[in-house]
C-alpha cells in the first residue's frame, strides 16, 4: 500500500483535493478532523486538556475557539497542548493505516496541513503539495468564520512558506484554477502511481 502525504498551506485546497482522492476510491486520514474528534464529547483528549485549561470546558467538550485564544502566539501553552494531542492523532494515524491495509487499499491519503514541519513525511512515500496563488489562498481564507487578515498572518507564520513546501514535495498541484483542473491534475498522479483513479 502506497502511502500518500497530502499538504498544503491553510486556503490552498487541501480539503477540495482530498475530496477528489476520495472519489478516486482512496481512503482519507484527515489530522484536522482527528485532532476535532479527540476534543469532542467523550473525546480523549478532552480530560487532559480539560486539567491543563480548565477554562475551555463547555458541556463536556473542549471549545475550540477558546482553547484557540489562549494558545494562539504562545508557544510554551501551545507546546504544552500539542505534547497531549500528537501522541493521540499518531495512534489514530496508525489505526486508520491498519484499517486501510486490511481494506487492501492499493493508497491511503494523510491529509496533513503541517506534514513537513513536523516531520510526518518521512511516513509518506510520496507527498503531494497543494498550492494556490497568494491572492487566492487570501480571498478563500478571509472568507472563513472569524478569519482576520492578522490572524491569517499568526497562521502563515507558523507554516513553512508555500515555496519551501512546493520544493520538497514530490508533486505540486496548482489549485486556483478550479475543481475539475485540480481533479485533472490529480487523476495524472494517480495514473502514474498506478493506484485507482
Amino acid at each position: 500500500m502506497i502511502i500518500i502525504g497530502l499538504t498544503g498551506g491553510i486556503g490552498m485546497g487541501k480539503s477540495t483535493a482530498a475530496a477528489i482522492l476520495n472519489k478516486f476510491g482512496l481512503p482519507i486520514y484527515d489530522a484536522d478532523k482527528a485532532v476535532h474528534g479527540l476534543l469532542q464529547k467523550g473525546g480523549k483528549a478532552v480530560k487532559p486538556v480539560a486539567k491543563l485549561f480548565p477554562e475551555c470546558v463547555n458541556k463536556g467538550a473542549i471549545d475550540r475557539a477558546i482553547l484557540g485564544r489562549l494558545v494562539f502566539g504562545k508557544p510554551a501553552q501551545l507546546k504544552k497542548l500539542e505534547k497531549i494531542l500528537h501522541p493521540l492523532v499518531r495512534r489514530a494515524e496508525r489505526d486508520f493505516l491498519k484499517q486501510a491495509r486490511r481494506d487492501k487499499a492499493p493508497a491511503a491519503v494523510l491529509e496533513i496541513p503541517l506534514l513537513f514541519e513536523t516531520g510526518a513525511e518521512d511516513r509518506c512515500d510520496i507527498t503531494i503539495c497543494v498550492t494556490a496563488t497568494r491572492a487566492v489562498q487570501k480571498a478563500r481564507v478571509l472568507k472563513r468564520k472569524g478569519m482576520t487578515s492578522q490572524r491569517l498572518a499568526a497562521i502563515l507564520q507558523r507554516q513553512m512558506p508555500d515555496k519551501d513546501k512546493r520544493n520538497r514535495a514530490d508533486f505540486v498541484v496548482r489549485t486556483h484554477k478550479g475543481r475539475v483542473d485540480t481533479r485533472r491534475q490529480l487523476q495524472d498522479i494517480i495514473k502514474k502511481l498506478e493506484v485507482g483513479g
